[in-house]
């Protein structure tokens, strides 16, 4: 199936409305989760009751912000602005990228091979970020999860934190870490597919068409 680019404002109408009722790389960590002792994961359902409702409403939940929230994305801007001076790499930003029946919504992609991914964070996880010189593991799905939904090579991770060294730790494809994430999300999928016409069966005329 054929990538459609949405090129949109993120957390506009016409961005909700491209993700609404699909996985996205964000939540895909969610997606792969397990439940204590491998039982189901609360996370997970909870996600998947969350898109069940978005496909049959046709509108999207927004989530909660705070002003520490929109302090960092302002601060995702500085990093993208930051990261384009010192990277000679031509980026473009777009909205949301959807493939079949999952999404992603990068902070920049970079060329015709690369993506960028912005993360702000605060001084101490910086300086231990810093510190370690690795991809923090609780990235590691997003980032791949990007680079699997938008068929990119590489993904450059960057971490902000003003007034500390920017942290950029460029990512390439894991097609064995890929091929686990493409299972777990095609049965996530399957899933949510049987929730939702379990739904719409059970309460008929009063669940929207």
């Amino acid at each position: 199936m054929a990538i459609q680019i949405f090129d949109c404002e993120q957390n506009s109408p016409e961005w909700y409305a491209a993700r609404a009722g699909i996985p996205t790389a964000s939540m895909f960590a969610t997606v792969m989760a397990s439940g204590r002792g491998g039982g189901p994961s609360l996370t997970r359902a909870k996600y998947m009751r969350e898109l069940v409702g978005e496909r049959i409403t046709g509108e999207v939940e927004e989530g909660y912000t705070n002003a520490h929230m929109e302090r960092g994305k302002e601060r995702e801007t500085e990093a993208r602005d930051l990261y384009a001076f010192l990277h000679d790499e031509p980026l473009t930003q777009v909205g949301f990228i959807r493939n079949g029946d999952k999404g992603y919504s990068p902070d920049s992609l970079a060329g015709t091979k690369g993506l960028v991914e912005v993360k702000t964070t605060l001084s101490h996880i910086q300086i231990d970020i810093l510190l370690k010189d690795q991809v923090p593991p609780e990235h590691m799905a997003q980032c791949q999860g990007g680079l699997w939904v938008a068929e990119r090579e590489w993904l450059d991770l960057v971490i902000y934190r003003p007034k500390l060294p920017l942290f950029v730790k460029r990512v390439y494809r894991d097609e064995a870490y890929i091929a686990t994430m493409a299972k777990a999300v095609r049965l996530f999928n399957e899933e949510l597919a049987e929730m939702e016409a379990a739904i719409r069966k059970l309460f008929g005329e009063r669940v929207a068409a």
